[in-house]
């Protein structure tokens, strides 16, 4: 009699542990679902101090104002994701591309390999590619995969780098010789017996906002197109849950967990996905949201570690696929303790850096803003391109007249602190991509038409930051190709000859094309000369203390 009454506990306890749900009687309802909790990141950046400003978010006393919350740094990051996984039975961290690239001096010094490091014994697991995996090129990329010492600058860190451990995946991106995925196109793992997909993507739109000589060999195919030609291969291998890992992103106006007003690729490409798609992981545009898009979670998490994205999931047992799914950005505040293994990396790596990064280049009288007025143009990027002007003005340099920068080659403004004293890793960080200068040819044709090509995405002007003595005037209501009229275009206080030549600077990334300035790749008698931030550093260093103009190069009518 005694056995019989244990009998039916003993039942219901293997049940559960079977992933079983039992109620009273030993009667069996249903599986019990599967919990998955999602951690995700974005556009870090190699971020791994953190960066000045914290996160600007709504002031909670009055919503009607911002206020900046120190936040992020791979310390805090590191603490924060540990806390957050500890407690759940199943966990993934995951991130959505723009991990490394455009990164602070300690990371780019050592070309990202202390970031890679970082995130790694941080226990990342997946990572889409972002547009700034590639600026050192598609070969650059398969290192900080794999592993292996700087073809060119050799190992330069504290030990041999050994690449990531996690897993790159790229779906849309195709090698042209093969026509296989670069990276493989999705990850799967299984929670409790349940298969759950990340398929990661780059923005199809990555050859034109990289070196275009980096990924020569390589196609950027449409998002949506990429992501609903899997679905009938992961539906054959029985996987019904699917994530997607995306660099591409959204716009919204609302505060960091709210959605209001998004709008950008991000919209259209979700609702262009195959129903199957459950949650959608985002970045790109460095912008914080959590928004239901189409009937889908789609989310992003700031930029440069501010945040972190946590997904909570719910997987039915009977049928494999997501149940339900919320999720809420976690701010990254540098008041959480240090995680012990990411202070020990970053003093390794800061030993190292400091030499050079505290080496001064200068005093400045103000803080020299990248932050541009109305007609596009601004204090840091007239700044940049005098000093190019000027490393390659002299004839065994070049013979340059006139130099032309894009905007987005700088990062991030130069502040005045203290006595204004700047150091090499302010510098760096203004340009910190170590573009080589170009010099070339072009007739005043050529110029006129390079100009027009600040146009070429009307919503998205580019607008070149232009050196000393030259500047032009555009009108934003005329039609693409005829904004900047022939004679507003000026040099030396004339408008510019189309036939006579001028020797013009710029860096190699507008040299091969970037940013779809496509002229420029016509450019004669080219000479390559010193690296941007090498540029800049010598131009404080023979004009400190720096005094900066009012931007006035660049006009803006209607």
């Amino acid at each position: 009699m005694r056995l019989r009454y244990w009998i039916a506990p003993l039942a219901a306890l293997l049940l559960i542990a079977a992933g079983w749900l039992v109620v009273r009687s030993g009667i069996v309802f249903r599986p019990a679902p599967v919990e998955l909790t999602i951690l995700a990141l974005n556009d870090f950046h190699g971020y791994l101090q953190p960066p000045p400003g914290g996160i600007r978010v709504d002031d909670p006393s009055d919503k009607s104002k911002k206020i900046n919350v120190p936040a992020g740094g791979a310390e805090h990051l590191a603490t924060l994701v540990k806390e957050r996984r500890k407690t759940k039975k199943h966990s993934i961290f995951v991130a959505a591309g723009d991990l490394i690239g455009a990164s602070p001096f300690l990371s780019a010094l050592f070309h990202d390999e202390p970031t890679i490091e970082s995130l790694s014994i941080m226990g990342l697991e997946v990572a889409s590619v972002g547009n700034h995996e590639f600026d050192e090129g598609a070969a650059e990329l398969t290192r900080m995969q794999k592993g292996g010492c700087h073809p060119t600058d050799g190992c330069m860190g504290p030990h041999p780098f050994l690449g990531a451990k996690f897993k790159y995946l790229a779906a849309s991106t195709i090698e042209r010789a093969t026509g296989k995925p670069f990276f493989p196109p999705y990850e799967v793992r299984e929670f409790d017996g349940i298969p759950v997909a990340f398929i990661g993507l780059t923005l199809k739109g990555t050859p034109l906002i990289v070196n275009p000589a980096g990924v020569a060999d390589l196609e950027f195919r449409d998002e949506a197109d990429t992501v609903n030609a899997l679905i009938p291969e992961l539906k054959a291998r029985g996987i019904a849950a699917i994530v997607v890992l995306i660099h591409e992103g959204g716009l919204p106006t609302g505060d960091y967990n709210e959605c209001a007003g998004i709008s950008g690729p991000i919209v259209d490409i979700v609702k262009k996905f195959d129903k199957a798609v459950d949650i959608v992981v985002s970045g790109h545009t460095h912008r914080a949201y959590v928004c239901n898009i189409d009937g889908r979670l789609v989310t992003s998490a700031d930029k440069y570690g501010t945040l972190v994205t946590e997904i909570d999931v719910t997987l039915d047992r009977k049928t494999g696929d997501v149940a339900s799914a919320k999720a809420g950005n976690t701010i990254v505040k540098t008041e959480l303790p240090k995680d012990p293994e990411q202070t020990k990396l970053i003093a390794t790596y800061d030993v190292l850096a400091k030499p050079i990064a505290a080496r001064p280049a200068g005093r400045i009288a103000e803080t020299l803003s990248r932050d541009p007025n109305r007609a596009g143009e601004s204090v840091l990027g007239d700044i940049v391109a005098d000093a190019q002007l000027a490393a390659t003005a002299a004839e065994a340099n070049g013979g340059a007249v006139i130099a032309l920068t894009n905007p987005g080659g700088i990062r991030n403004s130069i502040a005045k602190n203290g006595d204004g004293t700047i150091t090499y890793a302010d510098v760096f960080a203004a340009q910190p991509f170590r573009n080589q200068l170009v010099t070339m040819t072009l007739t005043g044709a050529q110029l006129k038409q390079a100009l027009e090509q600040q146009f070429t995405a009307p919503n998205y002007p580019r607008i070149l930051q232009v050196s000393r003595d030259f500047g032009f005037t555009f009108d934003a209501t005329r039609p693409v190709g005829n904004r900047v009229p022939l004679e507003t275009i000026m040099f030396r206080g004339a408008p510019i000859d189309p036939k006579a030549s001028y020797r013009v600077t710029v860096n190699d990334y507008l040299a091969n094309g970037g940013d779809s300035f496509s002229t420029f790749k016509d450019g004669a008698d080219r000479r390559t000369g010193v690296y941007d931030v090498d540029a800049l550093d010598a131009y404080f260093k023979a004009n400190s203390p720096f005094v900066p103009h009012v931007p006035d190069r660049i006009q803006r009518v209607n």
